[in-house]
């Protein structure tokens, strides 16, 4: 067992300690045998919870059945992060009544005596109850939230239709189709219907090109193989054109030594060309249609975020170039465009990424729109544009670590390139 995970269960120890003061707050009243089933109730689900994480860590999870081990993780992660929220309430109630106390016993040394306050002094300040129910409720919200959001956010698939207008788009391209799909993570699915599903509403939209921006799975190309039969049923006039995302790469998981790794990246790029997908490695094609064409330009997985790795290089795929009136981007971080491609590429007209998911948890309304995520990515979802230059972050299709969305749907992208007038 490692230093480093040592720390993470003190920390979630911690938190749960804490997160069981209100159980025992709400727990007044009841009867003896009550508070020791409640009390039960409580630390069984946080000892499976410990023991999930460290047996986790003692043997290889991924060879543990896909079903259990996704959702097992999954009600982990939400037990603790809704008993942080807990601790949050808990917290602010503790702090004020830290400084009632110090008011008091303030009060009691610089006046005359009152043998009320200095009762109150000596007992200390008692909870709020009012603070520890909302904690609770507060605390109840997104673990109920996240359950509905594995039943019925995972699959629900979304279809974002995108007009976007380019001032030099051939004729012949005027009313051109695209499909873009990211972040499919086939080691997440546990179901085949709905990667059926996804097929059947991409070839409904009869599209002249599908670009897939990165992620075709979590760790291994094992991952991607009992999908091959259903994700090659995509089709268009023009073809499939992909590009491998940060997590292709197996850079998040123990090989036995590098020669494996590459290995995998090597037979995953053949999954790509089973699938008859183009796999675009740093490199350019160009899309022609009636005589006039655009071009096409897939970048390895490149990013301006620590923490991520620059495998990609849009120098080399734009080597001996011979730019079209319009092109088009595949890199799947869209962090790429700011750092590299709006100050030195304006010959890019469109960049098309994935990678953030949305963080798959939000708020999506009308005028309004929000996820953690976009503390860290400024570009995060939807449409962006500089100057004449546009990126479009696709939210994702599959899902990681957390087998649902709440809030931030998958998606399937339907652009339609419109020739400015004029």
């Amino acid at each position: 067992m490692t230093f480093r995970l040592l720390i993470i269960l003190f920390i979630l120890f911690v938190i749960d300690l804490y997160a069981f003061q209100s159980v025992k707050f709400l727990c007044k009243g009841f009867t003896p045998s009550q508070i020791r089933n409640t009390y039960i109730i409580y630390w069984s689900v946080s000892i499976f919870c410990f023991g999930l994480i460290i047996i986790g860590n003692i043997f290889d999870w991924h060879q543990w059945n896909k079903a259990f081990r996704t959702y097992s993780f999954a009600f982990v992660f939400i037990v603790f992060f809704s008993k942080l929220f807990v601790d949050i309430f808990l917290l602010i109630d503790d702090l004020v009544r830290f400084l009632r106390w110090s008011g008091a016993r303030l009060f009691t040394a610089y006046s005359t005596p009152d043998p009320t306050k200095a009762a109150v002094v000596k007992k200390g300040i008692s909870r709020s109850g009012f603070l520890v129910k909302l904690a609770v409720i507060i605390g109840a919200i997104p673990f109920f939230s996240m359950i509905y959001g594995m039943l019925n956010g995972a699959y629900n698939y979304r279809k974002r239709k995108v007009i976007l207008t380019l001032n030099n788009l051939p004729v012949s391209f005027d009313g051109f189709k695209i499909v873009q799909i990211s972040d499919i993570h086939t080691g997440s699915f546990t179901r085949m219907n709905p990667m059926k599903e996804a097929v059947q509403i991409i070839n409904d939209q009869q599209p002249d090109l599908v670009f897939f921006t990165g992620d075709l799975v979590n760790d291994k190309h094992e991952e991607a193989l009992p999908f091959i039969d259903i994700l090659r049923e995509i089709k268009a006039k023009h073809g499939v054109y992909s590009i491998f995302g940060n997590h292709d790469y197996g850079d998040y998981m123990k090989w036995k030594n590098n020669d494996a790794k590459k290995e995998n990246l090597k037979k995953l790029a053949e999954v790509h060309k089973q699938l008859g997908w183009n796999l675009l490695l740093d490199e350019h094609r160009h899309i022609e249609q009636n005589g006039e064409r655009i071009t096409v330009i897939g970048v390895q997985n490149w990013s301006a975020r620590m923490g991520f790795q620059r495998y990609g290089s849009i120098e080399k795929a734009t080597q001996n170039i011979s730019y079209s009136p319009v092109n088009i981007l595949l890199s799947h971080d869209p962090s790429h465009w700011k750092a590299q491609i709006t100050d030195h590429y304006p010959q890019i007209d469109l960049t098309l990424s994935g990678h953030t998911h949305g963080m798959q948890f939000g708020i999506e309304i009308p005028g309004f729109k929000w996820s953690p995520v976009q503390y860290f990515y400024k570009e995060w979802a939807d449409l962006y544009q500089h100057k004449n230059q546009f990126l479009y972050v696709n939210r994702g299709l599959g899902f990681l670590g957390y087998p649902g969305r709440v809030g931030i749907l998958p998606e399937i992208t339907v652009f339609e390139l419109r020739r400015a007038e004029g």
